[in-house]
């Protein structure tokens, strides 16, 4: 299986959103079939094969994840985002204000999918490949 060092050699190479289907691609090479991130401190459970899973340690410092969801601003924000115009921690501070919680990304289905605090689904995106 694969291991949380692939995973950041990987994730090494992403600058902005707009590296996003590239990464994909590589983690689909290394065997992870969809993984879970929480905006809460970056840390992400990945999923393989036969109930595969790892955990990548916190990324950052705890940060509170808005009680009332924004789904606008978040969808402004993801598009600034995907277009280059914002990091990865911008990113994630901007989903913690408009109540983001989550993203689940599913490498077979190819699909990213947007949860608030009480797991109602906010947005689903094809991953373009």
């Amino acid at each position: 299986m694969f291991t949380i060092e692939q995973i950041k050699t990987a994730h090494s190479k992403v600058k902005s959103g707009a590296d996003f289907p590239s990464y994909i691609q590589d983690l689909k090479q290394l065997g992870v079939t969809s993984y879970d991130s929480y905006v809460s401190d970056g840390h992400t459970n990945y999923f393989g094969e036969n109930d595969f899973k790892i955990t990548s340690p916190a990324k950052y410092e705890t940060i509170a994840i808005a009680n009332e969801t924004d789904e606008n601003q978040f969808k402004a924000d993801l598009k600034a985002h995907q277009q280059g115009k914002t990091d990865y921690p911008t990113f994630c501070s901007d989903c913690a204000k408009s109540g983001i919680e989550k993203w689940s990304v599913n490498l077979d289905k190819m699909t990213c999918t947007y949860y608030d605090k009480a797991g109602n689904e906010i947005l689903e995106e094809k991953i373009p490949s």
